[in-house]
């Protein structure tokens, strides 16, 4: 595929320390959105308390985020279309710090709601943005790899920030959560703003070229993918507090350690997927979403076990963040003119992957069959995805014959950033 970009040159790239340094101004604002995404998650107990309502109810507080990053991914990123990348990121993370700080003042359970849609708001066109910031720093040849350090904020913050701000929750009340994360906000606008290369926007940029993404069939299939396979994984996520207290019998001081392992099996995914991606962006897709459906039934069975729920929670972060650099390189495949959007929604594919797995984790809850079978709802929903991923891989290779299918060509990257 062939794009209207102006290819990378030499001089263009970063080495060294100053690619580590501008990496890690992108990354720390992953770190942020990854705190204030998942810690709630651990805190759902203590909020429900607070706010006065049962914990399934908690459910919508993770889905308004969600569909937030739905809304706001594709919204955002057109109407930013002719703004410079790095102008753009630091409007989103100025954005993003402000609404999370609301979140501390907001008085009843209706209005956190509402604060939370808006905290989500900036999140995909963020994570988009910044990907592609990071993915002109390097040769092509590295863009699966570039994506995959800007996903390490977000594992990161399931090692750190989450377990670090699930104490401070537990100890200061659940609503300090918000504060910390818009110090991150704050530290974060400062590191892009000093570290990360300005690149002009592209003079044909506009809301139009942007929004063509909408058009492609594969953008479509690739989100549906997502939104399918990754629901698996949140239909479990989104209730590992009371799945390891009330199923596994831990105590509630011991969730913040255990999402910790998560943490660091995101990390370990991470650092893989974004290889696998480099290699094959299908057969990344397929690895994930069939270890996807396994981890989930598995864990599933020995959740009752403390010791094997505990090194399945870490093996469960691992596989779901293998999911992440492919789905993203396939997106921006599939809508080379329009990489901006194509990139920012897959955060509203996993997002709306989020809403529905929430969603589908408290119907069963509700439905009085436990704790554990959210995690047998997620295997069917791992096992759709990657029956879709397969279908959008048979696609590919007839409208492709002549590409070798372990090794998909990779686009030039947007330079306009």
């Amino acid at each position: 595929m062939q794009t209207h970009a102006t290819p990378q040159t030499a001089t263009s790239l970063l080495t060294g320390r100053r690619l580590l340094v501008a990496v890690i101004a992108l990354a720390m604002g992953g770190f942020g959105i990854g705190a204030t995404e998942f810690t709630i998650m651990g805190l759902l107990q203590e909020g429900a308390v607070d706010l006065g309502v049962a914990n399934e109810d908690m459910g919508l507080l993770i889905t308004a985020y969600a569909l937030g990053v739905v809304v706001g991914a594709p919204t955002l990123t057109a109407l930013g279309a002719r703004v410079p990348k790095k102008t753009m990121v630091l409007w989103l993370m100025g954005f993003f710090t402000i609404a999370n700080v609301s979140s501390f003042f907001a008085p009843t359970y209706e209005v956190m709601v509402l604060s939370r849609f808006l905290s989500g708001l900036p999140h995909g066109a963020y994570f988009g943005l910044a990907a592609l910031l990071a993915a002109t720093l390097v040769p092509p040849t590295m863009r699966g790899r570039a994506i995959a350090w800007i996903f390490l904020g977000l594992a990161a913050a399931n090692v750190v920030g989450v377990p670090v701000f699930t104490w401070v929750g537990q100890w200061l009340g659940w609503r300090s959560m918000f504060v910390a994360v818009g110090i991150i906000g704050v530290l974060t606008w400062i590191l892009i703003k000093a570290n990360v290369p300005f690149r002009p926007s592209h003079a044909e940029a506009s809301i139009r070229a942007e929004l063509s993404a909408l058009k492609s069939g594969g953008v479509w299939l690739a989100m549906l993918t997502g939104i399918v396979g990754f629901g698996g994984f949140f239909a479990v996520y989104s209730y590992i507090s009371p799945i390891l207290t009330d199923v596994t019998g831990l105590p509630i001081t011991v969730v913040p350690i255990v999402l910790g392992l998560y943490g660091l099996g995101m990390v370990a995914g991470n650092l893989v997927g974004g290889r696998l991606a480099d290699w094959s962006v299908f057969g990344s897709l397929y690895i994930s979403l069939g270890s996807m459906a396994i981890v989930m039934t598995t864990f599933g069975l020995v959740s009752p076990i403390p010791w094997l729920a505990m090194v399945f929670v870490f093996i469960m972060g691992g596989v779901g963040s293998l999911l992440a650099p492919g789905l993203q390189s396939l997106l921006m495949d599939s809508a080379p003119r329009a990489q901006s959007l194509a990139s920012s929604l897959n955060h509203s594919s996993l997002n709306v992957a989020n809403a529905l797995g929430a969603a589908l984790g408290a119907e069963v809850i509700r439905a009085g069959l436990g704790y554990q079978a959210p995690a047998f709802a997620g295997t069917i929903l791992a096992l759709m995805g990657l029956a879709l991923a397969l279908f959008a891989g048979w696609l590919h290779r007839r409208r492709t014959p002549e590409a070798p299918t372990a090794a998909p060509s990779v686009p030039a990257v947007d330079a306009s950033a």
